[in-house]
């Protein structure tokens, strides 16, 4: 008689504590979401030469950034991908994920250091390196601000218009 009661108890405890994680799961899902929430946008343009940039750039409750950016680099073909980072002081550091025109069945990821001077960001020249097929800005090495050739400056953001 005590052997089922006992058994039914342990059950019993099993059944409340895993309610009590699902909970706790659903909670933190709703608080990543809420953190994902776009809490403003802006638009930068850069133009060097035949050279065109365009990135936009969703902040996050969270404080990441994410967004879209298109370069149109001559003579070579448009990358167009997505971009993804964070604010370290003054300057943003993001992954571009994106699909080159000619060969849009490979996605190439690159780091990039923007540093916010004004209402311009500027794109800095880094050591990269690449380890088991990552690429990262060396750390101990400095990123150059002053001797570059992309200039981003704050422009109306254009919705795209689907065809």
């Amino acid at each position: 008689m005590k052997k089922p009661v006992v058994f039914c108890l342990l059950l019993a405890c099993i059944g409340f504590q895993s309610c009590k994680n699902d909970e706790k799961q659903k909670e933190l899902e709703a608080a990543k979401a809420e953190g994902k929430k776009v809490v403003s946008t802006e638009c930068y343009k850069a133009i060097y030469e035949k050279d065109t940039i365009d990135l936009k750039l969703n902040t996050l409750k969270n404080g990441k950034l994410t967004g879209d950016m298109v370069m149109k680099v001559a003579p070579s073909t448009v990358r167009t991908g997505e971009v993804e980072g964070e604010f370290h002081g003054d300057t943003l550091f993001i992954d571009y994920t994106f699909v080159d025109a000619t060969n849009k069945d490979v996605k190439f990821k690159n780091p990039m250091a923007l540093l916010k001077r004004d209402k311009q960001l500027i794109l800095g020249n880094g050591t990269m390196q690449t380890t088991m097929g990552v690429t990262y800005l060396v750390k101990d090495k400095p990123i150059d601000f002053e001797k570059v050739k992309y200039k981003f400056s704050t422009t109306e953001c254009v919705e795209k218009t689907e065809k």
